[in-house]
């Protein structure tokens, strides 16, 4: 039922619980790179696969994702599954683009100190019209979003357009995509910028731990 994989840190300060995208699982090296840039940061972080992608990978055919029920429910249950066989750690959730959206929208229902969205998808590409973003202002847990600053699901101007709420915050990389690749000419790079964001999301966690 569930497909996860734990990636210990030394001397954790907490587990962030982390959703994969809409077209790629957790195995995608974006995802290995930001765990690995996680851990470093003392984060332990648990990847894991929703359902259609376990079948995708299984039959080798590519699936959509599932409606967004199921998706909530199956990110729940893995959180109470989680929290009830891994040693105590406080839990943070959070996902890549699809499953960032996803775990703001379960956030308020799950045992959580906080949630961490990786390129939010504001809207889609091309249809600015059609926001996501409704149900932030009612989020009764502290959220950090980090995008890149030309995000098509997002970008600056966009989200300066947004009232988000008081506990949603955004972070910026600069002239980042929506995978966090700047251009060559911007002087940046992705990796530097998965390492930033890796550094932002410890900077949240420490935070509302201390808090």
């Amino acid at each position: 039922m569930f497909d996860y994989q734990q990636i210990t840190a030394a001397a954790p300060v907490a587990r962030l619980l982390l959703a994969h995208g809409a077209g790629a699982g957790k195995e995608h090296d974006f995802m290995q790179s930001l765990a690995a840039a996680l851990v470093a940061e003392h984060i332990e972080v648990v990847l894991f696969n929703f359902p259609y992608m376990q079948t995708s990978q299984a039959t080798g055919k590519r699936r959509p994702p599932d409606k967004g029920d199921k998706l909530m429910a199956h990110f729940t249950e893995l959180a109470a599954h989680l929290t009830a066989t891994l040693p105590p750690l406080p839990l943070f959730i959070g996902g890549k683009s699809m499953g960032g959206r996803i775990a703001t929208l379960v956030a308020n229902n799950i045992e959580c100190r906080g949630a961490l969205a990786y390129g939010y998808p504001f809207h889609p590409p091309g249809k600015p019209e059609k926001t996501r973003v409704a149900h932030l202002p009612e989020l009764t847990v502290p959220v950090r979003i980090i995008q890149g600053e030309r995000d098509t699901f997002g970008n600056c101007a966009d989200i300066a357009t947004y009232t988000l709420g008081p506990n949603v915050s955004v972070d910026f990389l600069a002239d980042g995509d929506h995978s966090f690749k700047p251009r060559k000419s911007s002087g940046h790079s992705q990796q530097e910028h998965i390492i930033a964001a890796a550094q932002l999301s410890a900077a949240f966690i420490n935070g509302n731990l201390s808090s």
